[in-house]
């Protein structure tokens, strides 16, 4: 999708269907995969702001790692619905990012799981983390939602 058509909004939302390699044995998208959902939303949502990964690594020297994830899944998602994945940031800190994501179908608006997802800023040469770049820093805190960070 092109990045002009994607508007930056607090809660950002990539649509995501359900192909039959998403899910198990039982019909239901596997669990893990919910996480491929919601990183490749975090990862539209970065491009629509301006920013292509693979350049942030090679003009900062930068990338990120999942730290951490705390997830509630909650119904199931079957073959071939048609999901919404939202990533709302959180909380920014000066080397990490913290995001609200949930998965809802879109037939019915059931939530299919919702996570809190801490993202850290690592430096590409070490794999330590490093301060996010002030250029992206500036960009990202008006989409913050959750309680000031004291970025000093």
């Amino acid at each position: 999708m092109p990045r002009s058509s994607v508007p930056a909004l607090p809660t950002f939302v990539w649509p995501v269907r359900v192909y039959y390699e998403d899910t198990d044995a039982g019909g239901v998208v596997f669990y893990a995969n919910y996480l491929k959902f919601m990183e490749r939303a975090r990862t539209e949502w970065l491009r629509s702001l301006g920013y292509e990964q693979d350049m942030l690594r090679q003009r900062d020297g930068i990338l990120f790692a999942v730290r951490r994830v705390t997830i509630d899944y909650l119904s199931p998602a079957r073959f071939n619905d048609c999901l919404s994945v939202t990533s709302k940031l959180h909380r920014v800190a000066g080397a990490s990012l913290e995001f609200e994501q949930t998965v809802l179908r879109e037939d019915d608006a059931a939530c299919c799981c919702r996570a809190g997802v801490k993202v850290a800023c690592l430096n590409v040469g070490t794999l330590r983390p490093t301060r996010l770049p002030a250029d992206l820093l500036s960009k990202l805190l008006p989409f913050v939602s959750g309680p000031a960070e004291t970025l000093s």
